[in-house]
């Protein structure tokens, strides 16, 4: 027997039809190329999307065509993620920071027909454009004003583009399993591989994300996501926010820089923040450096890299601000945890407390999870056992775009291996040891890098730390710590292994320490240990 409920498809045109009727007074606040604080409300925004789905309409696309975005955090940016996936056509967010011979690859893998490209980056396409086999033309995110002098063919300015379509949009009905979009991950190993969303995934994901336990989003609130658009859909706020009726606050092209985010901050009372790590390292530092407070944030969403406890006690102690620990990846969409405690530990000291916040975190709902051996048999949650991290759920990833039944990561019982080595202990919080690829083999023994790392951090004189495997002829490898010193300080090797001491294993002491200037990374601020074992492939330790 079937219950007897009304049935629609979860779209994500729904989500802007009922932000627009619901909070459109709501305000979205943006630093664009051509305008340092652009400022206007949801019904403002949804007209112009209306004016967009219009616009590319008559572009002669099918449904399920791919348009693509290169481009920041604005207004602009938002109105191309609901009129693409909201008019059936798949948005496919694509990263400028990669280098030029990926963002080739990556067009042309997806077919992509249109591409909406922010003026700041738009050299990058001028370069390449005659490798791009399907694309048709080009939409400048600016005005006729503004308007750069391009080679490109084909190229509009996004205000001409919208200027004289109807406000008016009917919003077509179709299967909410259609494709809405489309990320690619970071191929740091071989090509990236496309990860295609589908409306009903992003709408469960943005109805999940907005519940207490996870971003606890409503409409007094105000989000500002530092995480980037183009990366894994901003972790759904955009979809998040506006289920929830959330002021939106974007920095465009200003994402690195803390005196633009602390003034973003201050100015819109934003109450929550996302973004890795790297990006609060630049705003912590810039206001300890002018001795200011953040006076208006409440709460910041921290993944893409583990959170050092330094980090979780300097938002607390110096600004009042709870550090919530998120993990993800591009094919979870990407919420799977979040580190927050539960009803029985309000009596933790706080150490017990920021370590369990150190902690990638429980489960959300929607999400399954377990961790397997060698051999696939299903570990146990006791905090001991470690194992490949798997997962499953109605917004993680069945297969690879085109590369259907290829993929070694998705198992015959339909979970998905993460690549990730993960303890989950009896509460039901998951820890990271390592990535499967960067666990550090010493003497049949592994050896977590991610904790000697964080350990590292814990230092004052430490802004940046990161632990490699290095070759040694009696134990294979041994860890190698590359660490940025803070600024104004002088750090010796001696004084940063003897800081390691007592806190983590004797074993997994770094056999040697190096001093640079600079950690590479990737787009989205994780650390490239591809490229750091590439950079010491011939670097001897000390026997």
């Amino acid at each position: 027997m079937l219950g007897l409920m009304m049935e629609s498809n979860l779209l994500i045109s729904s989500i802007l039809k009922h932000a627009d009727s619901t909070f459109g007074e709501r305000e979205i606040v943006s630093v664009t190329v051509d305008n340092p604080l652009h400022r206007y409300s949801y019904a403002d925004c949804f007209r112009r999307t209306r004016q967009l789905a219009n616009s590319l309409d008559k572009l002669g696309l099918k449904q399920g065509d791919r348009v693509a975005t290169l481009a920041w955090n604005d207004y602009r940016h938002l109105e191309a993620y609901y009129a693409i996936s909201g008019a059936g056509y798949v948005c496919h967010t694509v990263n400028p920071r990669l280098f030029p011979e990926q963002i080739v690859y990556i067009i042309n893998h997806a077919e992509d027909k249109w591409i909406f490209v922010d003026p700041l980056v738009l050299p990058i396409l001028e370069n390449v454009a005659g490798q791009l086999d399907q694309v048709e033309g080009y939409i400048i995110m600016t005005d006729d004003e503004n308007m750069p002098e391009t080679n490109l063919a084909k190229a509009v300015s996004y205000e001409s583009f919208i200027g004289s379509e109807s406000e008016e949009y009917d919003w077509p009905d179709f299967d909410e399993r259609s494709a809405a979009g489309l990320c690619y991950t970071s191929g740091t190993t071989g090509n990236p591989k496309g990860v295609l969303y589908s409306h009903r995934s992003s709408v469960l994901h943005g109805y999940a994300a907005v519940s207490p336990d996870v971003m606890n989003l409503g409409s007094l609130d105000c989000v500002l996501p530092v995480v980037p658009l183009f990366h894994v859909n901003a972790w759904g706020v955009p979809y998040a926010a506006l289920i929830a009726g959330s002021k939106l606050v974007f920095p465009g092209p200003k994402m690195g820089d803390g005196e633009t985010l602390y003034n973003l901050i201050e100015q819109e009372a934003v109450s929550l923040s996302l973004g890795v790590p790297t990006v609060w390292l630049t705003l912590l530092q810039y206001a300890d450096s002018v001795g200011k407070k953040l006076e208006k944030l409440d709460r910041t969403i921290i993944g893409g890299a583990a959170v050092p406890e330094t980090m979780i006690r300097q938002f607390r102690d110096k600004h009042d601000v709870d550090v919530i620990q998120g993990w993800g990846m591009t094919e979870m969409s990407p919420l799977g945890t979040v580190s927050k405690p539960k009803s029985g530990m309000e009596d933790m000291t706080d150490d017990e407390m920021v370590a369990l916040k150190a902690k990638q975190g429980r489960k959300i709902f929607g999400v399954e999870m377990r961790i397997v051996d060698d051999q696939g048999i299903e570990l146990p949650w006791d905090g001991v056992a470690y194992g490949s991290l798997q997962v499953r759920g109605p917004w993680i990833c069945s297969d690879y775009f085109k590369l259907e039944g290829e993929s070694e990561s998705h198992k015959d019982d339909g979970w998905f291996d993460t690549g990730d080595v993960a303890t989950i202990d009896e509460l039901g919080y998951m820890g990271i040891t390592d990535r499967t690829k960067d666990v550090i083999k010493s003497g049949g023994e592994w050896i977590s890098s991610i904790d000697v790392e964080n350990t590292a951090m814990g230092h004052d004189a430490v802004a940046e730390a990161a632990v490699i495997g290095v070759q040694h002829p009696k134990w294979t490898e041994r860890p190698l710590l590359v660490i940025i010193p803070a600024e104004g300080y002088k750090l010796t090797k001696d004084e940063i292994l003897g800081w390691l001491e007592g806190k983590i294993a004797n074993w997994w002491i770094p056999d040697d320490v190096v001093f640079v200037d600079e950690i590479p990374h990737t787009a989205t601020g994780k650390i490239k240990k591809v490229e750091l074992r590439k950079q010491f492939a011939d670097y001897k330790l000390p026997l």
